[in-house]
C-alpha cells in the first residue's frame, strides 16, 4: 500500500485474494474492512467479493444487517427475494437488497458483490473504456448523509487489461480480476481517476464507491 497526502493506495492482485466454497458456487475476496475483520465472524463493516455462481439453482446466506449490491458481470442470473421482488439480471445490471431476505438465484453467472454495514453506503457502476478515458470517482453524486466520511474508491478489472494514474507519476496496471482500492479520509480528496486502455477492443472496469464511518 502507498500513501500520500489525499489517498491511501493498495492493488489488489488476483492471485492475493482468498477464494472459498459456498452453496451455489465459489467467491472470491477481494477487500475487506476492518483488515482484520473475518467473514465467518460476520465482524466487517463493508466487504467486496466475486463469485462465481455454478448451481442452476442456490439459496443465498442469510446475512442480517448487512445490505447487498450484485452486479453480473458474465452469464445471466434471477434472483427471487420472497415477499419482496425478483430480477433478471445480464451482464452489468445490478440489484440491491437486505441480506437477510430469503433470496434464491437461478442460472450461473460470474458477479460481483458489495456488502454493507449499517454504518455504510456505497454505489457501482460498469464502464466501457477504448483508448484514454478521464472519470471522475464516485461517478454520481455525494448524498448529504455521506458527508465527512472516508470513502473507498475501487478500480476492478471485469475484462482485459488498464492502465490507472491518479494525478501522480505512478500509475497502475489492472488485469482482469486486479482491484485498485483509493481510500479517502474525505471527499474533498477525491480526483479525477484516469484510464488507459492499450487495446483496439473495448475492456470493461467497474468502479464502486463505499462511504463508511
Amino acid at each position: 500500500m502507498r500513501e500520500d497526502m489525499a489517498y491511501a493506495v493498495e492493488l489488489v492482485r488476483q492471485d492475493q485474494q482468498h477464494t472459498s466454497t459456498w452453496n451455489g458456487g465459489t467467491t472470491t475476496e477481494i477487500a475487506i474492512y476492518p483488515k482484520n475483520a473475518v467473514y465467518s465472524r460476520r465482524d466487517f463493516m463493508w466487504r467486496i467479493s466475486s463469485a462465481n455462481v455454478e448451481s442452476e439453482e442456490s439459496e443465498f446466506t442469510s446475512l442480517p444487517g448487512t445490505w447487498r449490491l450484485i452486479m453480473v458481470l458474465e452469464g445471466d442470473m434471477t434472483l427471487g427475494h420472497e415477499h419482496h421482488h425478483s430480477v433478471r439480471l445480464r451482464p452489468f445490471q445490478q440489484d440491491a437488497f437486505a441480506g437477510d431476505w430469503m433470496t434464491r438465484s437461478r442460472g450461473t453467472a460470474r458477479d460481483f458483490n458489495i456488502m454493507l454495514s449499517a454504518a455504510c453506503t456505497g454505489q457501482m457502476q460498469a464502464v466501457s473504456v477504448q483508448g484514454q478515458s478521464g472519470l471522475a470517482i464516485p461517478g454520481e453524486t455525494l448524498q448529504k448523509r455521506d458527508e465527512g466520511k472516508k470513502a473507498v474508491h475501487v478500480v476492478y478489472g471485469v475484462d482485459g487489461t488498464i492502465v490507472a494514474s491518479a494525478g501522480t507519476d505512478e500509475t497502475w496496471r489492472i488485469n482482469t480480476g486486479d482491484a485498485l482500492l483509493l481510500t479517502t479520509d474525505h471527499q474533498g480528496a477525491t480526483k479525477s481517476v484516469r484510464l488507459l486502455n492499450q487495446d483496439n477492443a473495448p475492456v470493461h472496469v467497474l468502479l464502486a464507491t463505499i462511504w463508511y464511518e
